[in-house]
């Protein structure tokens, strides 16, 4: 039986990563699995140890929460692996960053755990500026937004600076020019090309973990 593709899409909230992993689901062939952070965060996680791996970045908020990291990530990307090992493909949404209390290194563990599978990630940018219009449209209390005059939070700085961090990424998508539509063609056309390597050339750089 031939692995499932994988592609996890790796961003800021409110990057626009659920909006893409639906279109993914419902247009690309085959079953397409979403197992995406907040699937994890808000129906498997137990309550008292929300937002669990989707913990933001600023170590030492919730050091109950952080040693679970480890184990959570670990987790996810076992069940993702499993999924793809038995055929299925696999849209993971995730916001992956290190800025705990002490370095934890999920990215390259993760890169561990599907190595040998078709894995592809995917980087879903989008400007700070458009991500505090799309936080400021939000139903009320969901989201951290806008000061009075404008200032933006400094979780939402802190998701800016650390998500993309180290950036090896088989492919970079800025939702604030294409649609979710059109973001998944261009995944779409990814996986059409040559065979990926960000998650092999994470596994492998001793400068990252």
């Amino acid at each position: 039986m031939a692995a499932g593709w994988v592609v996890v899409l790796n961003g800021a909230p409110r990057s626009g990563k659920s909006s893409i992993a639906a279109v993914i689901q419902e247009t690309f062939d085959g079953p397409w699995m979403n197992l995406g952070v907040d699937v994890f965060s808000r129906q498997v996680t137990p309550p008292r140890y929300r937002p669990g791996m989707g913990l933001r970045p600023g170590g030492g908020e919730r050091p109950d929460i952080e040693a679970l990291i480890p184990a959570l990530y670990a987790a996810f990307y076992d069940s993702v692996a499993a999924h793809a090992r038995h055929g299925l493909n696999v849209v993971a949404d995730v916001g992956h960053h290190d800025a705990y209390a002490a370095p934890l290194n999920p990215l390259r563990d993760a890169a561990r755990r599907l190595r040998g599978l078709p894995a592809f990630l995917v980087g879903v940018r989008c400007p700070i500026e458009e991500i505090m219009r799309r936080r400021d449209a939000s139903p009320p209390g969901r989201y951290a937004t806008s000061g009075p005059d404008g200032e933006i939070p400094d979780p939402v700085l802190r998701w800016q600076h650390h998500v993309h961090q180290p950036g090896i990424y088989d492919l970079e998508i800025d939702t604030s020019t294409l649609t979710p539509e059109a973001a998944a063609a261009t995944i779409r056309a990814r996986l059409a090309g040559p065979p990926p390597t960000a998650f092999r050339q994470l596994a492998a750089d001793p400068a990252w973990g």
